[in-house]
């Protein structure tokens, strides 16, 4: 049986390392052997791995440390295919890879633009030019690439300058067998009785990358016209200024930040939508999640995965990114003509577990995957 190791050293409560487990979860379910590298096993999600997946803590380490013990991993245990994930397991993983014996393809895992990236924080020429060589080296190192959009994927062929045979596009493993099942779960929060006001909802770090200053104040004008309420959840270190923001403009009564929780997607799908105010992005994951839930949405356009995802606005407004008042029209137009829950769950329909799972086995040429049980 092929082995695949899923490697990703620095975990956090975000997107990218609940998708991994996921897709740990669908390779496992599909009958593949599957080994889950992190540094520490007290984070969140990997309580969610089946036992079938086998769970490896490398501890803290430098780069060089972290390259030998990757090494002995793979002398060890020779997987089939090792997917690493996060620009410093990249660079681990490209090293160990000029040094093993094991017969392991390397594949890297890229979740975000990085054009757009150095483009919103403004980097300068040495920087992009740092950051550009750093990336051809990486990616001219893998075996290849599996990128999360179509978007991402000519990210990484201009930048890189590679083969584009070499780059595959794989949809996020976002729509779980359990995701109905915890949206259903009952909610014990004031603002979703009967009769309130309807609750605007934005899921996200808290964090630059997702502009919730810009959602701020676009509720803001909401308000005004359409009285209702917002709720941010996640955590990050702009949690402060986000609570004074909502104070200068006069809506904190009508905002709540309650940080991360354990199940959103009760609060997701009961929302009167969700609101995307991105600067960039890769493949949204709770974009994909509201739409699986038939939650109406309305988003940035920015590079990329919003235009992916909901097909050019077919399946949800898509705005400029920063553009507050046009932000404020595109919410109160969907709060008037909300679009058909049933008809939006169709958008999203290439990003369950295992489809998602049975393509990268394909794309890292593995054969055709067990029948799921």
């Amino acid at each position: 049986m092929d082995k695949i190791c899923i490697y990703i050293t620095s975990f956090g409560d975000g997107g990218v390392e609940r998708m991994m487990v996921n897709l740990a979860r669908g390779l496992s379910s599909l009958g593949t052997a599957v080994d889950f590298i992190v540094k520490h096993s007290q984070a969140p999600y990997l309580d969610n791995l089946p036992p079938e997946v086998r769970l490896i803590e490398f501890g803290l380490g430098e780069k060089a440390e972290s390259v030998e013990t990757l090494l002995r991993y793979l002398e060890q245990n020779r997987p089939a295919a090792l997917i690493s994930v996060k620009h410093t397991a990249d660079i681990v993983a490209m090293r160990a890879k000029r040094k093993t014996t094991a017969p392991t393809r390397f594949f890297l895992r890229p979740g975000s633009s990085i054009s757009e990236r150095l483009r919103a924080r403004k980097a300068n020429l040495l920087k992009c030019w740092l950051t550009k060589r750093s990336m051809r080296w990486l990616y001219g190192e893998a075996d290849g690439v599996i990128a999360v959009s179509k978007c991402i994927a000519d990210d990484v062929i201009q930048i890189a300058g590679i083969d584009p045979a070499r780059v595959n596009v794989v949809r996020n493993p976002n729509i779980t067998p359990e995701l109905y099942e915890l949206a259903a779960s009952p909610l014990d929060h004031p603002w979703f009785e009967p009769g309130q006001p309807p609750v605007l909802l934005g899921i996200g770090g808290l964090r630059k990358a997702k502009d919730f200053p810009t959602l701020l104040r676009a509720f803001a004008r909401v308000n005004r016209k359409r009285p209702s309420r917002l709720m941010i959840l996640g955590k990050g270190h702009l949690h402060n200024a986000l609570i004074e923001l909502a104070q200068e403009l006069g809506i904190s009564d009508r905002v709540a930040l309650p940080g991360f929780v354990d199940n959103p997607y009760a609060y997701l799908s009961r929302a009167k939508m969700f609101i995307l105010s991105s600067l960039w992005e890769g493949s949204p994951n709770v974009l994909t999640e509201a739409l699986a839930l038939g939650t109406p949405v309305v988003a940035t356009d920015c590079r990329c995965g919003p235009g992916e995802i909901t097909q050019n606005g077919k399946y949800g407004a898509l705005v400029p990114v920063g553009d507050v008042e046009g932000l404020s029209n595109a919410i109160i137009e969907t709060l008037d003509n909300p679009q058909d829950g049933d008809w939006l769950k169709t958008a999203v329909q290439e990003y369950t577990m295992s489809k998602s799972a049975a393509a990268y086995i394909e794309a890292m040429g593995l054969g055709k995957p067990a029948a799921s049980t």
